[in-house]
């Protein structure tokens, strides 16, 4: 196909004569060299009125560049000369001349708009493409359609709209009130740099570079938003919405919630920390198979570890005020992310296809082995719930993508009946918040304080294995069954808050370590 101006069914637009692969109804079949809009077509549309699609003018406008690019800018659409705004029809003199100067329009806008343009009866009918390059500007600024009108771009829409096109990444783009090495964190790079596998002991400020977390600028270094979501001391002092909350409900919704936890210590110590929190507040069983324990968790913990990493990697990162959650109810447990999916994705692309909204982020984390880089952590998810016969996850997406988990009902079955067969649960939190079933059950951390206890260990050491800061809830929770149970015992029981007090296991524990059995009375 050549550039000629004279021919309809020819675009505007460039000379490279790639085909269109996208087919928008909008507008005819570029290749087809027909029209698809017959006389009775053209009345049909004229009778419907202008709106996004479409727009009525009596003849050629001077300001027709405007609604070129608000129509590529949008979802294309057709406009009319020769029609007026009240839908009569006033005619417009078809010539090569007038098609020409409508393709030199369509041409001069940047990107360039590909247009179509063919007459029907006295009516000349301007096709207009949805750009694939947004967004689009003529000489006269950005523009786009509200309903039936043609409105000028604000400059925080045209922000906005290259935000949401992609235009401006997130994790590339540089953070200037970030100030190296003053706001550097030392101990977070070190543990990244081990985890990375990087040898040898290359230059901290060439590794920054070369990961793509910092660039050079006029013999300083500027780091980007990605190393400062990794290495910066204090996250939130640059990014407010930079961490994660985790909240456990008493119920299945958020009117009663019994513990709450913010986590802003930077991406990786954020993920941990949330993955902590979940495995402190579900439950397990477990049984002795041989001389094997197997720990059998209420949720895929694997899967849930992926889609709290996905949650943050791919979350939008511009919605200010919005972080992730990790929300545990009594019947679910759900891991939602601010923004949509990555444009171009849909609910059934999921484990299909992948679309990295940052790549840097993704890149940093694929470095220390918390990702796969092919893109196969929904598929993985999946995988795990089936194998481990968990009902499978689902997902659903608005302005927040969320990733809804079930408990494995014969784990969860396990866990409300007591143990029984060689199963044992961890414990749950009644209607008032407090722990029930410490009788015939132990959670997987008062499985860990044993095992801790087989030496004997200080509170603030046992504190540590759970990932407690508070000790008088660390007291209640999970040493106090403990201790009610036999299995554990203060070294100075006349003193139990003694400074010098210590824990150690009873024979009863370590019969219970060796076999599973002896907690039932």
């Amino acid at each position: 196909m050549g550039c000629g101006h004279g021919a309809a069914g020819r675009y505007a637009g460039g000379c490279s004569g790639r085909k269109e692969v996208r087919r928008v109804r909008l507008a005819p079949d570029v290749h087809s060299g027909e029209s698809e809009m017959k006389p009775a077509d053209l009345r049909i549309v004229v009778q419907q009125g202008e709106g996004t699609t479409l727009e009525f003018k009596e003849s050629l406008p001077a300001n027709l560049a405007r609604d070129l690019v608000a129509m590529a800018n949008t979802i294309g659409g057709r406009i009319l000369l020769g029609v007026r705004d009240d839908r009569s029809v006033a005619g417009l003199k078809d010539s090569n001349p007038l098609r020409a100067r409508i393709q030199d329009i369509a041409r001069n806008c940047d990107p360039p708009v590909k247009v179509l343009v063919e007459p029907v009866d006295e009516v000349i009918v301007v096709h207009v493409r949805e750009s694939d390059a947004k967004p689009v500007q003529c000489s006269d600024g950005f523009f786009w359609r509200q309903g039936a009108v043609t409105q000028k771009l604000s400059r925080d829409e045209i922000r906005d709209f290259f935000r949401s096109e992609g235009a401006i990444r997130f994790d590339l783009s540089p953070c200037p009130r970030f100030r190296y090495p003053q706001d550097f964190d030392r101990a977070k790079y070190n543990a990244w740099l081990k985890l990375s596998g990087i040898t040898g002991r290359p230059r901290t400020e060439d590794v920054l570079v070369n990961i793509e977390a910092a660039e050079r600028a006029g013999g300083k270094l500027l780091f980007r938003n990605a190393g400062v979501l990794f290495f910066a001391k204090n996250v939130r002092h640059f990014f407010n919405q930079a961490y994660i909350t985790c909240l456990l409900g008493k119920g299945t919704d958020k009117v009663d919630v019994l513990d709450r936890k913010d986590f802003d210590g930077g991406i990786v110590a954020d993920i941990e920390d949330a993955m902590r929190f979940v495995a402190r507040n579900t439950r397990a069983a477990w049984k002795i198979e041989a001389v094997q324990r197997q720990d059998i968790p209420e949720y895929p913990m694997k899967g849930l570890r992926e889609a709290i990493i996905n949650a943050v990697m791919h979350r939008d990162w511009y919605m200010d005020g919005a972080n992730v959650f990790v929300e545990l109810y009594t019947d679910r447990i759900e891991v939602v992310s601010p923004g949509g999916l990555p444009k171009g994705m849909t609910l059934a692309d999921l484990g299909k296809k992948s679309v990295r909204r940052n790549a840097v982020i993704a890149d940093l984390l694929h470095r220390i082995d918390f990702i796969e880089k092919a893109g196969t952590g929904v598929k993985r998810i999946r995988d795990e719930a089936r194998d481990g016969g968990y009902p499978e996850p689902v997902w659903e997406t608005s302005g927040f993508t969320t990733a809804i988990f079930r408990p494995n009902p014969e784990v969860r079955a396990a866990v409300e009946a007591g143990a029984g067969d060689g199963t044992r649960s961890g414990p749950r939190r009644d209607q008032g918040g407090a722990q029930s079933g410490t009788k015939s059950a132990l959670s997987q951390h008062q499985v860990a304080t044993l095992r801790k206890c087989l030496l004997e260990q200080r509170l603030v050491e046992l504190m540590e294995i759970a990932g407690r800061t508070d000790r008088t809830k660390f007291r209640n929770q999970v040493l106090a069954p403990l201790l009610a149970e036999g299995l554990i015992e203060l070294t100075i029981p006349d003193k139990p808050r003694s400074s010098r007090q210590r824990y150690r296991l009873t024979a009863k524990g370590r019969q219970f370590l060796k076999t599973g059995k002896g907690t039932r009375r």
